[in-house]
């Protein structure tokens, strides 16, 4: 007989191949298999029926169908194998078996009728798959070529575990395959009690497979959970488990919110073609217009872009704009060749408020950018990009946000010389330009050194160096962010040498079974020339500075170039460990730097280093167990130790399944930060695994105004064939143009989710 089909599925009986005329041999030599593919339920993969093999060796038959390779014969064995040469009727009795590399089907009898053209299989049918997949019939007939067949008592295990019992299938043409009373879940048997039923399971009176558009499709369908019966449908239809990509309707996500009203939306996706697709997700609600979404995807062979975009329109409700509303989300990645890739981020948006009422993801500001960029391993690294940025609350002035023309950046890391030291060369260039505002075009370069070295004490030297030239041109230096009082137009050039001399000396003490402990005091001399407060200088990268244990030992303490630390000064600080045998540690850093000279530098008041010596900055970290850690950051005043600046967090697990964490901010009012106003807030969080389920809460209090800032908590359930899950989230931001929180700060989210089917999600907001 012919070969099996190159891939077994439910219907892989239905596509068995002709059987062979009788050779005077024992062994029956093939003939061509039918050009079809068998048919696949959801959860199964498929693939077409290959040609017949070679005939089989002597003593063995070959199964009609394809084979999975030319090169690998399908053989059969029974217990018995008889031919009725007055009939023309083929009987094999007896633990039958016939395989092709790691496919089987077995039977307790198998007859084929070369009169008729008909083949049955009986008792104990089943068809093993190399995936893994079983396919139980009590017997199977196969008429027409077998591209027509029946099969009575059909149970199957497929693939992504799913499981389909029907009490008779039909197969039609090659390339419907229907089945009645069917039963389908992807969930496993309760191990205490196989015949409970499982946590869902779907019911159809019929079920119709179609081979050639790859779908599903169920008639007066209902979904059980636990046995009961919960969702009626008189159809459903969704793409067989293992499909490719295919167009048609997604679940649905219903909802209802004080905006919106109630509302549905129904996404729609196209599959254009193998590197493309287009998804659209038309929302439909009571209370306002409907919204329309879309997110399109394309894959080149050197890149990709994707875009997400939508209309709609804000009634003025909920105080929000009036007009038509919308967005757009995308993004580009292209590769030139092995060195250089360019691509480009353009994001806008009609406001923040839209976002947050239609859950694109509620965002402040958005940026646009096109870029350039080229990487040589580890040594160099150039970017090129303009930019562009949008503020969407009402109060953002976008007249004095930036937009950036070009921005370049170059870097070169030199391997290590003859003493260990590495250069590094690099410029950063830009052009700022503001509607109102200081524009500024800067042109800087940098240069630096470092050498790491060990002395025979055991101590570690570091020496670095570091020179910065820039230039600069401004108009409008009076102006947002700068409001300099000292210039108005012009052009400067800046020019800053520093070089550092670091030691530490780590000293090492054993604790015997407590572990080691660890003593070492840091001191770093760092001179260079008076810089002044640079106030006629133009700040574009360096408006932000907080200062902190992680850049005590900075050359510049500014995070840019705009400004730039001067003078000679001292860093010094002690840090002590404990090592514990179990993994735990205690560590504590206290440190200060002095300046030499009182000229107060470009720092601002409060910064902590606007006089000769700073503010003291600590960090302490405290690792009993593997499970518990407490750590904290602070800044404390030179001359009293009033607080400055803390940073408390505290992390618990308990075992592998429960997190728990709390924290503390204190943050003085910067003057760069809108509002100025300090920051004191406490946070606490939990997360906890219990089997299948998850367990989240997080809220944030600040204490400063005596309210939350955020709440926010969720559940979920989730197994091998089945998903739950619920969210919660309440902001507590207001709008400052109307004193009321922003509209859909508060949000309901469930989603069910049934495995190879599909899930349903509801929102309130």
């Amino acid at each position: 007989m012919a070969g099996l089909p190159k891939r077994l599925g439910l219907g892989a009986l239905l596509a068995l191949g002709a059987v062979p005329a009788l050779a005077q041999t024992s062994a029956l030599p093939p003939i061509d298999a039918p050009q079809n593919a068998a048919p696949v339920l959801p959860g199964q993969e498929r693939g077409p029926v290959a040609a017949a093999p070679a005939p089989a060796a002597p003593g063995r038959m070959a199964l009609p169908g394809g084979a999975v390779a030319q090169d690998q014969p399908v053989t059969f064995t029974a217990d018995e194998v008889e031919y009725d040469q007055n009939r023309a009727l083929v009987t094999a009795r007896g633990h039958v078996e016939a395989w092709q590399g790691n496919r089987m089907l077995r039977a307790d009898e198998f007859t084929y009728d070369r009169n008729t053209g008909v083949a049955t299989a009986r008792g104990n049918v089943q068809l093993i798959e190399s995936d893994g997949q079983v396919i139980f019939a009590e017997s199977a007939e196969l008429r027409n070529e077998f591209k027509d067949g029946v099969l009575d008592g059909l149970r199957g295990l497929l693939a992504q575990n799913g499981r389909v019992a029907a009490a008779g299938a039909r197969r039609t043409d090659g390339n419907f395959f229907d089945l009645s009373r069917v039963v389908y879940s992807a969930c496993d048997p309760c191990q205490t009690d196989p015949l409970a039923p499982p946590i869902w399971q779907l019911r159809a009176r019929t079920a119709t497979l179609d081979q050639t558009a790859r779908q599903v499709r169920y008639r007066d369908a209902v979904v059980e959970f636990a046995g009961i019966p919960t969702f009626w449908t008189p159809y459903l239809q969704h793409p067989s488990a293992g499909a490719p990509r295919q167009s048609g309707f997604l679940s649905p996500t219903f909802g209802v919110t004080k905006y919106l009203g109630a509302f549905i939306e129904t996404p729609y996706y196209w599959a254009i073609d193998e590197t493309q697709d287009l998804l659209l997700r038309p929302l439909i609600g009571t209370n306002n217009v409907p919204n329309l979404g879309l997110e399109y995807r394309r894959r080149f062979n050197f890149g990709e872009i994707a875009a997400e975009g939508s209309l709609g329109y804000l009634d003025g409700s909920e105080n929000t704009p009036v007009g038509a509303a919308g967005h757009i989300f995308s993004r580009g990645r292209f590769a030139i060749d092995e060195n250089w890739r360019v691509g480009f981020n353009y994001n806008w948006a009609t406001s923040e408020d839209y976002l947050r009422i239609y859950r694109y993801g509620a965002r402040r500001l958005l940026n646009q950018d096109a870029y350039t960029e080229g990487f040589w391993g580890s040594e160099s690294y150039v970017r090129v990009d303009a930019r562009a940025y949008q503020g969407l609350r009402p109060t953002d002035n976008n007249a004095q946000i930036p937009y950036v023309l070009p921005n370049i950046y170059a870097d070169w890391v030199s391997q290590p010389d003859s003493l260990g030291g590495t250069f590094t060369a690099d410029t950063w260039n830009f052009a700022v330009f503001r509607d109102q505002g200081t524009s500024t075009q800067r042109g800087s370069t940098r240069l630096s050194y470092n050498l790491p070295m060990n002395d025979g004490a055991g101590g570690l030297w570091t020496i670095r160096a570091q020179s910065d030239l820039s230039a600069y041109a401004y108009t409008d230096l009076a102006g947002a962010p700068n409001y300099s009082t000292s210039a108005d137009n012009g052009s400067i050039g800046t020019a800053n040498i520093r070089a550092a001399l670091d030691w530490r000396m780590p000293f090492v003490r054993s604790a015997g079974e407590y572990g080691h402990q660890v003593i070492e005091p840091r001191v770093q001399f760092v001179g260079g020339p008076l810089t002044g407060s640079q106030s006629s200088v133009p700040n574009e990268d360096s408006i932000d500075l907080e200062f902190t244990d992680a850049n005590l030992f900075n050359l510049n303490r500014f995070a840019g170039r705009d400004r730039q630390e001067g003078g000679t000064r001292v860093d010094y600080a002690l840090r002590g460990a404990w090592y514990f045998p179990n993994g735990g540690m205690a560590e504590g850093l206290a440190g200060a730097s002095y300046r030499v000279q009182n000229d107060g530098g470009p720092f601002y008041t409060g910064s902590g280093l606007e006089n000769r010596a700073s503010d003291y900055v600590g960090r302490a970290r405290l690792r009993p167990v593997s499970w518990l850690e407490f750590l904290g950051r602070g800044r404390f005043a030179q001359d009293d130790g009033a607080l400055q600046f803390l940073d408390l967090s505290t992390t618990v697990n308990i075992g592998s399944g429960t997190a728990l964490t709390g924290g503390y901010l204190f943050t003085p009012a910067m003057p760069y930060l809108t509002p100025v106003q300090e920051r004191n807030e406490v946070a606490i969080g939990i997360n906890q695994r219990l089997g299948h389920w998850r367990i989240g809460a997080f809220a944030r209090y600040d204490i400063e105004i005596n309210r939350p800032v955020v709440i926010t908590a969720s559940v979920a359930y989730e197994d091998e064939c089945f998903l739950f899950e619920a969210r919660f989230l309440k902001r507590f931001a207001e709008d400052p143009s109307t004193n009321s929180l922003y509209p859909a700060n508060t949000v309901l989210l469930f989603r069910v989710g049934l495995k190879t089917i599909g899930d349903v999600g509801f929102r309130a907001i």
